[in-house]
């Protein structure tokens, strides 16, 4: 960052940094290319199956382990 962009800076003050960073967010929130509802609907089903099918793998992982150390250690 060079002397003169921290000058700028520093000469704005605290309310102007920070309507500085509210400006800068809403520009960026304008390039943001948002879902449409169906497209929303399809990636929320998508992301809940996947995490069913984790759950449903690591309840059967520790199951089948549950077993192994209560048949080792008894």
């Amino acid at each position: 960052m060079s002397d003169e962009k921290r000058s700028e800076e520093a000469a704005l003050g605290l309310f102007g940094r920070i309507s500085l960073f509210y400006r800068q967010v809403v520009y960026e929130l304008r390039k943001v290319v948002w879902p449409t509802r169906q497209q929303l609907s399809t990636y929320t089903a998508v992301v809940l199956v996947f995490v069913g099918f984790i759950i449903a793998v690591v309840s059967l992982l520790d199951v089948v382990l549950t077993k192994i150390v209560f048949l080792v250690f008894g």
